[in-house]
């Protein structure tokens, strides 16, 4: 299998080799300067400080951020659910924008505790912060019980993006279902390479990180540049389209027991609420009268049903053919793969060269680095197994949740899909009504 490794090397991401060529070119370039201004020797009998470097930050400022992340999803499920006020929401996701992103530099992150999480159940060495278990799940309980209020203002990615979002156009159906399924595959490879310990992928392209810390590379910084200009046009196309966190918070948020409505009461089919959502989240009215023929329906249903196994199956096929090309963004199998090149009398770059030359001064044999390639390449084949069969699985949920029919007659949210950013609710005339009301119950009480 390891004879395959030089030939999977083409297809190896450029975009990853240029991150490596870069860290290498600074690592080359601090040793040189190291070598050439050399610690000082005083005659004085001056002796040199010892290096101070800063400490780990404090457990109790931790624990301040879970606080201040508990306290920021009550106030947003509050302002969502009982207060119902689109201003409330904007302000605190602003409020939530300067903390968490700019002044804690987007870290701890519940979009990356996906990978801690994930490490942590593949490989008990790792110590895993309890405030990433904490940021993982604190959101997805209230997910669970009041739908998607992280994402409507407290997650800093969100937030960010929401202050973007001036013209937002309507996307059709067909293509924001499929770009939907985008977050599935991000997730599952996430996952992968952080069970195998080969990489923090979400962490690595997050592309807001450089503009929350001010100090990101070119690449970071227009990754972040592209989508939020991206977001003018199209809203939060980072959270719809790609985030892996957000493919947990919509499975959750659908059993949620309490959600926001579009209306206090009952909907009176004004429809001036119909296109209000950004996120094309809301779901229209669908009557009896309109369904097509049940018998039509029933072997379609049929039909997809038996079409998900196979959908599985042929997902299991493309993960086991893929898999060496997944494995190679491991450095020990990239590292593996370019010793292999060069024994065999091949060449490579100035830079590779020096990591191989780092691996033949460290004492260990190639033998004992092909072992370890090895195995990793085998994890990776059932790991890619897995990933493709449940890419599989969900793109046959997908067709057939497209073709399920749902009688609604009112205007709703879906709960999967709904951001709870409230801006649907200062759309419904229901809601003035209602404030009307109570403004005269009090000056009726008065008089």
């Amino acid at each position: 299998m390891l004879n395959t490794i030089k030939t999977r090397l083409k297809y190896f991401s450029y975009r990853r080799i240029l991150l490596f060529t870069l860290f290498l070119l600074a690592t080359v370039f601090f040793s040189v300067a190291q070598q050439r201004f050399p610690k000082p020797e005083f005659e004085s009998g001056h002796t040199q400080p010892p290096t101070i470097t800063p400490g780990p930050r404090a457990e109790i400022l931790e624990y301040l951020d879970v606080g201040i992340l508990i306290f920021s999803l009550s106030l947003m499920t509050w302002l969502v659910l009982k207060r119902r006020s689109r201003k409330g929401i904007l302000w605190l996701s602003i409020g939530s924008l300067i903390y968490f992103g700019f002044i804690r530099e987007g870290c701890i992150c519940s979009i990356g505790a996906v990978q801690n999480i994930t490490l942590a159940i593949f490989n008990p060495a790792y110590s895993i912060p309890v405030s990433a278990i904490l940021f993982f799940a604190i959101p997805l309980v209230y997910a669970l019980f009041f739908g998607r209020v992280f994402c409507a203002g407290v997650c800093p990615l969100g937030a960010i993006q929401d202050l973007f979002a001036f013209r937002p156009m309507k996307l059709q159906k067909w293509l924001q279902s499929s770009l939907a399924l985008i977050p599935y595959i991000y997730l599952g490879l996430s996952v992968l390479y952080a069970a195998t310990a080969t990489d923090f992928i979400i962490c690595r392209y997050d592309p807001f990180i450089g503009i929350f810390r001010l100090d990101g590379t070119f690449l970071t910084f227009s990754l972040g540049g592209i989508f939020l200009l991206t977001g003018i046009f199209i809203a939060r196309p980072y959270c719809r389209f790609l985030c892996p966190y957000g493919v947990i918070l919509n499975l959750f948020s659908r059993v949620s027991r309490k959600h926001l409505t579009i209306t206090p009461a009952e909907c009176i089919q004004c429809r001036l609420c119909e296109d209000s959502c950004p996120f094309g989240a809301i779901q229209k009215p669908v009557m009896v009268n309109i369904q097509e023929n049940r018998d039509a329906a029933v072997k379609r249903m049929i039909w997809l049903t038996l079409l998900v196994p196979a959908l599985i199956i042929i997902g299991v096929w493309t993960g086991n053919r893929f898999h060496e090309n997944l494995a190679v963004v491991n450095p020990i199998v990239r590292l593996a793969g370019n010793l292999m090149l060069v024994n065999e009398g091949g060449t490579t770059s100035e830079e590779t060269m020096v990591e191989i030359t780092a691996f033949r001064s460290s004492g260990k044999t190639e033998a004992e680095l092909f072992d370890e390639a090895k195995a990793i390449i085998t994890t990776f084949r059932l790991g890619s197994m897995i990933l493709g069969g449940f890419i599989g699985l969900v793109f046959g949920l997908t067709l057939l949740g497209l073709s399920r029919f749902y009688f609604r007659k009112d205007y709703t949210p879906d709960k999967g899909s709904c951001l709870s950013c409230g801006r649907c609710i200062d759309y419904c005339p229901v809601e003035k009504e209602l404030e009307t009301e109570i403004i005269s119950e009090k000056n009726d009480k008065q008089s």
